[in-house]
């Protein structure tokens, strides 16, 4: 049994690595939704034919601007598995982490992981607009889940609030979640569905006025919640005071893109944004419930 506790040792990770690990994947998460956006949105979608090769008996691409494109993001997304990888190992060696931080870890690695093959099943049903969909809604999942493991890793807490603020903050990410969905709607209706024989899901007029509707939703429920909190719980104001200039910066990039005809480049930024506005409120709306047994009555 002594003569174990060496190797032990050795295994075991510090909880200064692993918050690096935690961090690291988080990160990565964020850069693969831009990463896949831009495929997405440049109609690269099908640069690369085959998988997980680009053609048909080589893995690299041969020539042309989509097959970089879709082949880089390829690259982006094992370096993305590979983060998530290593953040599930390094949580089953550190000591003193929660053992619903390992599950969560485990399910970031595991939807990162999911991601190949939905791709090749898009791939093979030539861009489907749900599949494609639900490939962006799948990474904004995973992407949650990588953020709940880095504010355990880093050991961010919220100060207690009463449980109708907790509850009314989820209802602020269930707002966010709603305003996620009618995004991804809009963009699988407008120019940069993923490809010119992409079938529409809908028609992009409606599409975006669904959109407007739900960053209305988002945006006054948010506003009530920090109203509250700078009034009554001011620990919170500096996470909160990050979504709200997000969520500035997300609003002004969609009426200039709406204004100016949706310029590729623009596009892109709204999605990648729409990815930090996500991550942000999973953030004060966790914080909100950390630590549940210390909340007000």
């Amino acid at each position: 049994m002594e003569a174990s506790l060496p190797r032990v040792r050795r295994l075991a990770v510090s909880r200064r690595s692993f918050r690096r690990f935690a961090l690291a994947s988080a990160v990565m998460l964020v850069v693969i939704v831009g990463s896949g956006a831009t495929v997405r949105l440049t109609g690269s979608g099908l640069g690369c034919e085959h998988w997980p090769g680009c053609t048909a008996g080589d893995p690299f691409p041969k020539t042309g601007y989509h097959s970089f494109i879709e082949f880089s993001n390829r690259i982006v997304s094992a370096f993305a598995i590979l983060a998530t990888l290593v953040t599930w190992l390094a949580s089953l060696r550190t000591q003193g982490l929660p053992r619903w931080v390992r599950w969560v870890a485990g399910g970031a690695f595991l939807g990162t992981l999911l991601q190949a093959p939905l791709g090749a099943i898009t791939v093979h049903y030539k861009l489907n607009p749900w599949l494609v969909g639900s490939h962006l809604l799948l990474s904004m999942v995973v992407l949650a889940l990588g953020v709940l493991v880095a504010l355990e890793a880093w050991n961010v807490r919220g100060e207690p609030v009463p449980s109708y603020i907790g509850w009314l903050g989820a209802l602020v990410g269930v707002a966010a979640g709603a305003l996620l969905i009618s995004g991804v709607l809009s963009t699988a209706a407008g120019p940069h569905s993923g490809s010119v024989n992409v079938p529409r899901v809908w028609r992009f007029e409606p599409a975006v006025y669904v959109h407007v509707r739900a960053t209305a939703v988002f945006g006054l429920t948010f506003l009530v919640l920090l109203t509250w909190l700078g009034y009554n719980a001011r620990g919170h104001l500096r996470r909160a005071f990050v979504l709200l200039g997000l969520l500035v910066v997300q609003m002004i990039v969609g009426e200039v893109q709406y204004r100016t005809h949706l310029p590729l480049g623009l596009v892109i930024l709204h999605v990648t944004l729409a990815a930090l506005v996500w991550a942000a409120a999973v953030v004060v709306v966790a914080t909100l419930w950390r630590p549940a047994e210390s909340r007000m009555s």
